[in-house]
Parts: C-alpha cells; structure tokens; sequence
C-alpha cells in the first residue's frame, strides 16, 4: 500500500493506492499560515487513511516548492508558511516512520510516467500549465531533482527566441522579467490578450479567451496562437536540451485541445534535432489523471517499495 500526499494551498488531498487501484481517499482543508497546523492536519490524514484501507502503507508527500539539499529546509514554496522550516524532519517525526517528498510538479511527472500518458517512455516532461508554469523531468521511472532541487523549472527561464515585442517581457514575482510562465500561465494568456485588446474589450479569464477563440473571435485567436507559438518555442528548448520520449500538460491550459495539434506542428521550426527528412518524435498528450496526478504522484514516490 502506498499513501500519497498532494499539500496544495488551500487543500490537502490524499489516497491510498495498492498497486494501481484507489483504495481510499480524503481531502481536508490546509490550515493556512499555521506550520504546526499543517504538520497535524497531514498527521491525522495518513491515519485516517490507513484506517480505512486497513493496513499501513508508505507516504511520499507533494508540496509547493522543493527541500533544499545544502540546508533540508523548505524553499521556493508559493504556500509561504512553509519557507526555511523543516518540513520533511518535522513530518517524519510526527508519524514516526520515513517520508519522501517532491516538488508537487515532480510528483505530477511521476505519475504520468508510471502508469498515465507517459508510461513506458524512458523520458518524461510534465508540464503544469494554470495558475503558474512548472515542470518535472522522469526518467526510467524516477524524477530527477537535481543538485539544487530544482529541476525542470523551466518557468523561470526567459522564454526563448523572443520577438521584439516580448523583450524585456512582463515582470515575474521571482524578480526577473520575461519569465516562460509570465507568458505561459494562464493569467499571463490573459494579460496578453488585455493588452492586445488594450481599451476596446473587456478582460477575459484564460478560459474565457479559448472559448471566444473557438465562436470566431478574431483578437481571442489572435492572442491564442501568439500563446501556442510561444509554447512551442518554450519546449522546442526543452527539446533541445532534454530530448525527451514525451511532453506531459497538466493543469487549467492542458484542457485547450488545439494545443496538442499546433504546438508540435509550430515547435519543428526550432527543434535543433531535425536532420534531412526527419521528424520530431516527441509527444505531447494531455495528463491521464488530469487534476490528481500530483497525489497520485506522490504515491508513486515509493515505486521501489
């Protein structure tokens, strides 16, 4: 049996998967900005899931940011509260057994990779695309994490081959500008349209902007093949440096459909790999477990147990 932990910001879901199957699952709230809380809340939820499953398991924990390796500290994490504490020393102390823990992006790509829309690649991207942009490399069924924890952040790399328009690019919390995820996520599909539209229209949410694309909406599809283009720009450098079997999209943008056509046929433009009458071979698919990827993910964690 195997638990799996996804702390999300405003949620803390868990299931008990033996084998593939879903034995058990429950979501609570996070007691937001309270560590202590958090480490209980997670705590009573691994206990309550083995009662009803019946049987101990293991537990591999997602959460919002990474565990640095130089110091075991929590670093990187939009849930703030979890900053510079030790999180993984602190939960294992709590349940009196070992933890695994991954940046939720990672655990997201474990679990495509194991038995989703990746399984038997040897190389895996996950990609989550929704309220910001983050990633995760598996490879032969393991995420790699890297020497600072933090592999596969692709969102914070300036989005490559920019047109003059999107230089410098819009600012990103992370203090730089022109960050992959300012243009990829799904508010800054939508900032990008607002600024297209500048006076003349009303602002749209991301899903608002797709589905004006689709009803003939001319500036919507403008906007929305500037995002595709984009995309594939973004992991055309992915490609280059990582060369992955298969490109994973998870999260609110990974329900647009059109991306899984344009974005392959767009990337081909850049994608250093293509020799005399060769194609590039890399998928991209949609998430197979779509939102409880992460979770199940984190079970996965243990996927040598």
């Amino acid at each position: 049996m195997r638990i799996g932990i996804d702390l999300g910001g405003t949620k803390i879901e868990g299931i008990v998967l033996d084998h593939e199957r879903e034995v058990a699952q429950k979501r609570v709230p996070t007691p937001r900005d309270d560590y202590d809380a958090t480490i209980a809340a997670i705590t009573a939820l691994v206990e309550q899931l083995e009662a009803d499953a019946g049987a101990s398991a293991t537990v591999g924990v997602g959460i919002p940011g990474t565990i640095s390796p130089a110091t075991g500290l929590v670093k990187n994490a939009n849930s703030v509260w979890l900053i510079a504490r030790p999180f993984g020393d602190d939960l294992r102390r709590a349940l009196g057994r070992d933890v695994r823990i991954a940046n939720d992006a990672n655990c997201f790509a474990v679990s495509e990779a194991t038995d989703g829309a990746g399984a038997g690649a040897a190389v895996v991207f996950g990609v989550i695309v929704g309220t910001g942009t983050g990633g995760g490399v598996v490879i032969r069924g393991h995420a790699v994490t890297g020497a600072h924890g933090i592999t596969g952040e692709w969102g914070h790399n300036p989005l490559p081959w920019p047109d003059p328009s999107e230089w410098p690019g819009p600012p990103c919390y992370c203090g730089k500008t022109g960050c992959v995820e300012t243009f990829l996520s799904g508010p800054g599909l939508a900032t990008d349209f607002a600024r297209s539209a500048g006076l003349v229209r009303e602002a749209a949410t991301a899903e608002e902007i797709v589905a004006l694309a689709a009803a003939g909406d001319a500036m919507a599809e403008a906007a929305l093949t500037r995002y595709e283009r984009r995309m594939a720009r973004a992991l055309a450098s992915i490609i280059n440096v990582l060369d992955p079997n298969v490109i994973v999209l998870g999260g609110g943008m990974s329900n647009v459909m059109r991306l899984y056509d344009n974005v392959p046929r767009h990337w081909t433009e850049f994608v250093f790999a293509r020799g005399p009458q060769e194609e590039v071979t890399t998928r991209l698919v949609p998430a197979r477990y779509g939102d409880s990827s992460g979770v199940r993910g984190a079970a996965w964690l243990w996927n040598d147990a």
